[in-house]
């Protein structure tokens, strides 16, 4: 079901100017009926600023007599706000971000020098002068700028670096790098597991047969000590 543009708002002003119940207010607003309740007690975090859905052209003044006469009606948004849809060009980031940009490219210039300045462009959303001015070491700010994943500083998802790194690899004949940093990890939790579920069928047995468990904390170490 569509929603009002700014719900929050829209039902301080349901709650101050109508007679609707709550829970007509809650369903309209896509909200939890105590999160109207707050709004009610004036708890909420902050005083919102109420929004008249009418003049905001979500809801008539007939549909609202109708909820007010009977509490069991659903109110019916007049229409939904447009959904913005993100066209091509280059990825927005946000302002508080935009200083991060430098390092993401410096990060993927060294790391994946397989990627071309396309498809960092399209990663990070920057523009080809920079990422040459970065690549050829005369960007203004060259001396500050710190290679850093773009990943962690929050400039693209690890999901999309993975598939613009293997894209790369492809195209240069190169096979796609794997990431075995926590492999050695992974092969001990799995000895381990194994090893758990091996001692918990030795307990089993044990008490089936009227012994004691070897272990009450079966661990890779006591089972190869058997």
């Amino acid at each position: 079901m569509a929603q009002p543009l700014m719900p929050h708002a829209t039902a301080s002003w349901l709650v101050d100017n109508t007679s609707l119940s709550f829970e007509q207010i809650a369903e309209f607003c896509g909200l939890h009926i105590l999160e109207i309740q707050a709004i009610a007690d004036d708890t909420a975090a902050t005083k919102l600023t109420g929004r008249d859905p009418v003049r905001a052209h979500e809801l008539t003044q007939e549909e609202i007599d109708k909820g007010q006469a009977d509490p069991e009606y659903s109110l019916k948004i007049l229409k939904g706000p447009e959904q913005v849809r993100r066209t091509k060009g280059p990825r927005y980031t946000p302002v508080s971000k935009r200083s991060d940009k430098p390092d993401g490219i410096a990060w993927i210039i060294r790391n994946h020098p397989e990627i071309t300045d396309g498809a960092i462009g399209n990663l990070i959303g920057t523009t080809r002068t920079t990422i040459a001015a970065i690549r050829d070491r005369s960007h203004w700010n060259i001396a500050n700028i710190t290679p850093k994943d773009p990943v962690t500083l929050g400039l693209t998802t690890q999901r999309e670096l993975d598939a613009a790194v293997g894209k790369a690899a492809k195209a240069a004949g190169l096979e796609a790098p794997v990431d075995t940093r926590l492999e050695g990890d992974r092969e001990a939790l799995i000895t381990e597991l194994r090893a758990q579920r091996a001692q918990a069928v030795l307990d089993a047995e044990a008490v089936e047969a009227g012994e004691a468990p070897a272990s009450a904390e079966p661990t890779a170490e006591n089972l190869f000590k058997r």
